[in-house]
């Protein structure tokens, strides 16, 4: 509930100012990282200044809001909009997303997120319509797909931090479990090969990626849910088969490493086995 400033009649009697701000004010610790607060702080600001009354608010979703994010995760955002993003508009939140990159500071280069038009991001109707969108560490914003889905909508109504705004569970209707496993039936088979059209196995990132995709893919056939990452290998271990809980647990070691460091020997053809054997198990259910 929005926390409003007072005006004072004579005789005590209390009214609200019509000058407050009706959304409140910005949150000031949505995560345990000071840096980020405050760089969440500036852009959920400098966006406003921007979007003026075709700003709705700003929301966390992603690693932050589904829980265990830590100071190797990205750090996605939401802002979104009350109608068309006019060509000023859209002029001011490029140079603002062109300048973050820039900075010095662990958090500048991690942000990533999209301006979703408020009508579209309401239901599941509004699916495969580009929003405005930064990647993580990208200076040049896009017209993109890549927020506009079923899970982003999940985890923002579910699981989402508000910066500042309407409750978010008032911004999106309610998504299925049986809509986010239909996805996941339909994705996981793929997901091998969209993965290589844009990365390798050279780097040890894709060898722990392709793990951890496959076991929250896996959860959510089972429990209709999005969860985090380390909550999914967690859950997988508890699950499948003990033969891969060294791969899983290795998984969860080699989080710290760097992203282009080399897999470890033999990680890789472990996890092409695993990548079979989850097909095979979700497909008998």
């Amino acid at each position: 509930m929005p926390v409003h400033e007072f005006n004072f009649l004579p005789d005590g009697a209390a009214v609200p100012d019509s000058h407050a701000d009706p959304l409140g004010p910005i949150n000031p610790d949505p995560t345990q990282f000071p840096e980020l607060n405050q760089l969440l702080t500036e852009l959920t600001q400098r966006a406003r200044d921007v979007l003026q009354d075709n700003f709705v608010g700003a929301y966390l979703e992603g690693s932050f809001a589904v829980g265990d994010a830590d100071e190797y995760s990205d750090c996605d955002f939401l802002i979104p909009v009350n109608g068309p993003i006019t060509a000023d508009q859209e002029a001011g939140l490029r140079e603002l997303h062109r300048e973050f990159p820039h900075r010095s500071g662990h958090w500048c280069r991690d942000l990533e997120g999209a301006y979703p038009d408020r009508a579209q991001l309401k239901s599941l109707h509004g699916l495969d319509v580009p929003w405005l969108y930064v990647d993580r560490g990208h200076q040049a914003m896009e017209w993109s797909t890549h927020c506009n889905t079923d899970v982003v909508r999940w985890t923002l109504r579910e699981r989402g931090i508000a910066l500042v705004g309407p409750d978010p569970k008032t911004l999106v209707d309610p998504v299925p479990g049986a809509v986010l496993q239909e996805t996941m039936r339909r994705l996981l088979p793929r997901l091998l090969e969209d993965l290589l059209e844009w990365t390798t196995f050279e780097i040890a990132w894709t060898q722990r990626y392709m793990v951890t995709a496959h076991c929250r893919m896996l959860h959510t056939l089972h429990t209709g849910e999005i969860t985090s990452k380390r909550a999914a290998l967690l859950w997988a271990l508890n699950v499948l088969d003990e033969q891969w809980h060294p791969l899983l647990v290795q998984v969860m070691a080699d989080r710290e490493h760097q992203w282009d460091d080399k897999p470890r020997p033999g990680s890789v053809a472990a996890t092409l086995q695993f990548a079979r054997y989850v097909e095979s198990f979700a497909a008998a259910g």
